[in-house]
């Protein structure tokens, strides 16, 4: 099994649900976050006033898949978190020794 962490757009999300659907994915965990990577942050403004935002508001879904359908899922979220743009994101893939359902 491998377990996927994909940091997107949070506009973005709906996108990526729908195509993990197409392929059979049903169980994602959707966390909002924080964080910057290369772009560093960008600049705003409020009420006039010019300030720094460091941190880019995100969205990360973790995933366990089986290791056959790893490959399509990785390529199922870049595909639809693609904008194009700087920011867009990053997917990990990581080995899966173990997982149980609590039921």
């Amino acid at each position: 099994m491998k377990y996927i962490v994909a940091i997107i757009k949070p506009h973005r999300l709906e996108e990526v649900r729908e195509a993990l659907d197409a392929l059979g994915i049903q169980g994602i965990t959707v966390t909002e976050v924080k964080g910057h990577g290369r772009q560093g942050g960008h600049t705003e403004f409020y009420r006039g006033a010019e300030y720094k935002v460091n941190f880019i508001p995100k969205i990360r879904l973790d995933i366990a898949v089986d290791s056959a359908v790893a490959a399509k899922a990785v390529e199922a979220i870049r595909g639809a978190a693609l904008t194009g743009q700087i920011g867009d994101g990053k997917i990990f893939v990581l080995g899966l020794e173990q997982a149980m359902r609590i039921r």
